[in-house]
């Protein structure tokens, strides 16, 4: 009678179980679908504008107006507290949420950004139209707020699988990015399945992932290894730069420049004299065709540090986007020209320095080793996991996003609940 009893418990439970799996399945399939196709046609026309700058580089000049074009945007939609990612970050500790008119604004001024030469990112839109669609879609659903939150990390990780064409990392981002030590494996499913159907729906409409080769990888020994420890120190006072970089210039332009067309207009017109100086367009957009050239082993000395100012300046000043790619440019050239100055494999100290910088700037190791293993492929775990764990440990607590969350401390088992570090 006994066991008939916990039978019948045992079978009440799974059948509950089940009616959640089959709820959040079909839910994240559809969001994978939707936000999936929508973050394609983004990347589609980041991807037609991108071309079209570089076959006429001379659209620099029109970044002035560009930038006037975007602050109009936002003012006309009344919109003027634009938090970027932090935005979405804030909605899953439910302290906001996310207007729907988010979605084509930041879709709108973010193609701006890239087709005047403004050096920005692809992934902060992508979050944002992934969490706007995402939580409009669980309000239609008539979700209540808790699993609101797990919709918004669903839309997350869709639009990061769509964009950058790697479904696992993009699985365990949206759950790792918001409280550091902290997962919401209640998530876990929805994500997973709306990384993977977006990822699907990307190839299927022919946005295929970025793929890199390590074209130098020495065996796994002492040498080589201490070298890479090195890297991943320098790598960890190099994300803590980039971010105090972006934070301290924000801070500045809203103390000395509050008005928005004069701070867009004077960024604008430094952008565009530096580019005429350096007589490059490397800085322009995301950078992904300097990465690969670190990747192969070329780079030029300055490249890191001058992304870093045409970021700053660009992101700063109200021009939209994201840090992460260029975080990977900043951390590729770095990487590269550390391996040429210490003798040990250029490509490989690109590639380790691309994923330690990310993961100093974002917080999020297992995210970056995820990347690495999507990008890059296996042969280079161990310097990976020297490279990510160490830079996670020595960047502090900067990060790029102040509504991040610390839960635990990065040096002990002890609860601490802080923000980063601006």
């Amino acid at each position: 009678m006994k066991k008939l009893v916990l039978l019948r418990l045992y079978t009440g439970r799974m059948l509950k179980n089940l009616q959640v799996f089959i709820r959040w399945g079909l839910c994240s399939v559809f969001i994978g679908l939707f936000v999936g196709a929508f973050s394609t046609l983004f990347a589609f026309c980041l991807r037609q504008v991108t071309d079209f700058r570089t076959t006429y580089p001379w659209m620099i000049f029109f970044l002035p107006a560009g930038g006037i074009l975007i602050v109009f945007l936002y003012q006309i939609f009344q919109y003027k507290n634009d938090k970027g990612t932090n935005l979405v970050l804030s909605t899953l500790h439910a302290k906001s949420e996310i207007p729907f008119k988010t979605a084509p604004l930041i879709f709108i001024t973010t193609i701006l950004t890239h087709l005047f030469g403004g050096s920005a990112g692809r992934e902060g839109a992508a979050l944002q139209l992934g969490g706007s669609i995402g939580q409009q879609l669980g309000r239609i659903f008539r979700f209540d707020e808790k699993d609101q939150r797990i919709v918004v990390m669903c839309g997350m990780s869709a639009a990061f699988s769509a964009i950058f064409g790697t479904p696992v990392a993009a699985s365990i981002f949206s759950m790792e990015v918001g409280s550091i030590g902290v997962m919401y494996y209640a998530a876990l499913v929805p994500c997973v399945f709306s990384a993977l159907v977006a990822s699907k729906v990307a190839v299927h409409m022919g946005i295929g992932p970025d793929v890199f080769h390590i074209t130098e990888l020495p065996s796994f020994q002492i040498v080589p290894s201490i070298k890479i420890i090195v890297l991943a120190l320098c790598c960890a006072a190099l994300s803590a730069l980039f971010c105090i970089s972006l934070h301290s210039l924000g801070d500045i332009y809203r103390k000395h420049l509050k008005n928005p067309y004069i701070r867009i207009l004077f960024s604008s017109a430094v952008i565009i004299l530096l580019t005429v100086l350096l007589r490059t367009s490397d800085y322009m957009g995301a950078g992904v065709p300097v990465i690969e050239r670190a990747i192969g082993g070329s780079v030029s000395p300055p490249a890191f540090i001058l992304k870093i100012i045409f970021t700053a300046l660009t992101l700063e000043a109200g021009f939209k986007g994201g840090e992460i790619v260029p975080s990977f440019f900043v951390g590729a050239t770095f990487g590269c020209l550390f391996g040429q100055l210490l003798g040990v494999s250029p490509s490989l100290c690109a590639a380790v320095g691309m994923m330690s910088v990310f993961c100093g700037v974002t917080n999020c190791p297992i995210t970056s080793l995820l990347i690495s293993f999507e990008l890059f492929g296996y042969e280079a775990v161990p310097y990976f996991l020297i490279g990510i764990s160490i830079s996670y440990l020595m960047s502090g607590y900067y990060g790029l996003y102040h509504d991040q969350t610390i839960v635990y401390s990065k040096y002990k088992t002890e609860f601490i609940n802080r923000r980063t570090r601006e």
